[in-house]
């Protein structure tokens, strides 16, 4: 096995991080680059890749030794008693980190998992726990020891350890609404505000390859969806992008626990049109339907009655070409690596480019060049201020498209390589990322992450190579991803929300009331499962509100509050008024100083008592590990 490793690391050269640990193999998917789906591939059970290793980052951006810092940081050494405003001068030039080597590893994962009572605490298991083929991390075991690097074991966010409370009561509560209420990504006539500064008004700092023209992702998307989901332009035509419902994932993501959020998906072009080669709404809904099918392992029922004669494809796997309301998924695939003569197909130019070997099919895959687009924003209150909504500002603007295919066998190959660096290094290297402001982050699993986020003056500017780091950390190499993504598994199915899930945020006016607790594959209540084991709402057990609503004070569930969270979880995820202000605060203290690197996470008062500022290497965290 070590002599096959080896071979293919030269192929694969790939890193990923396996939970809150560095892996040490230097990282593959290389290319970078804004040109249609260029794989050449074999169609073996359909659920092959293109062995090509990607090695070609546009605009030279691939030499990350993370062994320089470069001094752009004022106030650099940063003391964590400091309690003053620190203002980070950003350096976008570089493709290396200038402050943390390792801000791949999240903050969460540095809380403590033993309270002072001794209670043990374990809210690792959102992220680390048995996975899903084609997902072969299975990294169950990093709920039950620190398992860092002799770098990454001291913590570097040391924002975490602030006291905001001066600098947020320099900011009343008129000021931060006024403030979360602008809209920092549309123009009043609906163009996107930070496309004009990048077409127009291009820094040249932000102007990675000297070229004069940005080539990174330029946003497209404008948030005016139809009664589908579907977004469109000013001018009334299709962007591509559609907006769906979800579950919201656990703790961070909560918003009540900082931030209100949404997600989009795209496919590519040939998803999108007929055999002809020209768009077709019917065609692009099939296909949509199709991916989530495949990504759920489970049937999607579809909106309308389908001839399948039409499209020459049996979508209900009945044996027949007749109709079908349903988008069936083969039972004897779902988690398997065994995909000979894998039934599910493609429609339209999809299917014919499918039968070419342009684009693949598999199970709990994304074809080629499918991308996700993820704003993250301020909380708003209602008129009424009786609930919460999306604030029209952005925090963040997140973007990711899967650039390569990998086969199931390349992926488990990863995942062994990865676990015999990792052996073979036991100290632990700094993992080796590539790209840079303008080309993007590679995750070394095909896909390529970018993001803008507000600058000192509210307005959106694009993330530089550590920042965007940070989001690589868990989008590669844990266990409750699929493809590296989190949302899409998590959509609504069919009728259980409106639009067959498929609408945005803003077109529901009740927000998250009245939508039913997620399930394990047990059956248990997956919110109801994190608030045991975990003993809080959130990572670092911060959350008063949620803890004096739904705790007793021996720490057990008030079961009362739970049943009414199992109908409508606005009942635990949504905070009340004054905490939506205090969170809003919290964070554009961050925004004014700009030092994001030193961690976004949105708290009042410093985390000692729950986050280590170091952890010893391999210390067990006392969790007796769960599984799903």
């Amino acid at each position: 096995m070590k002599t096959i490793s080896k071979i293919l690391m030269a192929l694969f050269i790939t890193l990923f991080l396996v939970g809150c640990g560095e892996s040490n193999n230097p990282v593959t998917d290389n290319n970078v680059t804004n040109n249609e789906n260029n794989a050449t591939v074999n169609n073996e059970n359909n659920a092959t890749v293109n062995n090509a290793t990607d090695n070609n980052v546009t605009n030279n951006d691939t030499n990350v030794t993370n062994n320089e810092t470069d001094n752009n940081i004022t106030n650099n050494d940063m003391n964590d008693t400091n309690n003053q405003s620190v203002f980070v001068d950003v350096n976008f030039t570089t493709s290396k980190s200038t402050y943390n080597e390792a801000a791949y590893v999240t903050s969460q994962c540095y809380t403590k998992t033993v309270d002072d009572n001794g209670k043990v605490h374990n809210p690792c298991m959102a992220c680390h726990i048995n996975s899903v083929i084609p997902n072969y991390v299975n990294d169950t075991d990093l709920q039950e020891a620190h398992d860092f690097s002799i770098y990454s074991f001291k913590n570097k966010f040391t924002n975490l350890f602030k006291d905001r409370t001066a600098l947020m009561g320099q900011i009343s509560d008129a000021n931060i609404l006024t403030y979360i209420r602008e809209d920092n990504y549309k123009n009043s006539d609906g163009t996107i505000k930070v496309v004009d500064r990048l077409t127009n008004h291009l820094p040249n700092e932000w102007d990675r390859n000297k070229n004069g023209k940005w080539d990174g992702y330029m946003p497209d998307c404008y948030f005016s969806f139809d009664n589908e989901g579907f977004d469109k332009s000013p001018d009334g035509n299709y962007t591509g992008w559609r907006a769906f419902g979800y579950d919201p994932f656990l703790g961070t993501f909560w918003p009540t626990n900082g931030s209100t959020d949404d997600v989009l998906i795209r496919l590519h072009e040939g998803f999108q049109q007929n055999s002809e080669g020209e768009f077709d709404l019917e065609v692009y809904k099939l296909n949509l339907a199709i991916v989530e099918s495949l990504i759920k392992e489970k049937d999607v029922p579809l909106a309308t009655t389908i001839d399948e004669t039409k499209y020459d494809v049996d979508l209900n796997q009945d044996g027949n070409l007749t109709t079908s309301d349903v988008i069936v998924f083969p039972e004897r695939y779902v988690d398997t690596a065994h995909l000979l003569d894998f039934p599910m197909s493609y429609v339209g130019k999809a299917k014919e480019l499918l039968a070419a070997g342009n684009y693949h099919i598999a199970p709990a895959l994304y074809p080629e060049n499918t991308e996700f687009l993820h704003s993250v924003r301020y909380i708003d209150v209602d008129e009424t201020n009786t609930t919460i909504k999306m604030a029209p500002r952005m925090k963040e603007l997140r973007y990711g498209i899967k650039r390569q295919w990998f086969r199931y066998v390349d992926l488990k190959i990863l995942v062994e390589d990865e676990i015999w660096e990792k052996e073979s290094n036991p100290g632990g290297v700094v993992r080796r990322i590539n790209g840079s402001t303008e080309a993007g982050t590679l995750n070394g699993q095909g896909w390529v992450f970018q993001g803008f986020i507000e600058d000192k003056d509210g307005e959106l500017r694009p993330q530089n190579f550590e920042e965007t780091m940070y989001c690589v950390g868990c989008h590669s190499g844990i266990g409750a991803t699929t493809d590296s993504t989190f949302a899409f598994k998590r959509k609504f199915l069919g009728n259980i929300n409106m639009q067959n899930g498929w609408y945005h945020w803003t077109q529901k006016p009740d927000g998250f009331k009245n939508i039913p607790e997620p399930k394990l594959p047990n059956g248990e209540g997956e919110y109801e499962t994190y608030l045991k084991v975990n003993g809080a709402g959130d990572e670092f057990r911060t959350n008063d509100e949620v803890i004096n609503k739904f705790f007793e004070t021996n720490g057990s569930l008030k079961m009362s509050e739970i049943e009414k969270m199992r109908t409508d979880i606005s009942h635990l995820i949504n905070p009340s008024q004054d905490r939506a202000l205090n969170l809003n605060k919290a964070y554009k203290v961050i925004v004014d100083e700009q030092s994001f690197i030193y961690g976004r996470d949105a708290h009042v008062k410093p985390l000692d008592d729950t986050v280590h500022k170091e952890v010893i290497i391999g210390e067990s965290t006392e969790i007796k590990a769960f599984t799903r």
